[in-house]
């Protein structure tokens, strides 16, 4: 994970959002914005993580769409 993304990852906004519906509703989604960008923000809404965390929701959301997982920070989560 490279300090350039990161700082990158700070620039842009988040373009999608987890909800209710959870990772699964999103896996489409992120994937084909990750064909158009470098970087995808995804923000991770109190009605998606129930009991778990934003980690372990990007960890797994990273593992679905074979993303390499660039940061998390509060509740959002960059992907590469």
């Amino acid at each position: 994970m490279s300090d350039e993304l990161r700082e990158r990852a700070h620039e842009i906004d988040a373009t999608v959002r987890v909800g209710k519906r959870g990772i699964d509703s999103v896996v489409d989604e992120l994937r084909d914005q990750l064909t158009e960008r470098t970087l995808v923000k995804v923000k991770f809404l109190r009605s998606s993580r129930g009991g778990t965390t934003t980690d372990d929701l990007a960890v797994e959301l990273a593992s679905k769409v074979d993303a390499e997982l660039v940061e998390t920070r509060g509740h959002t989560a960059v992907y590469h």
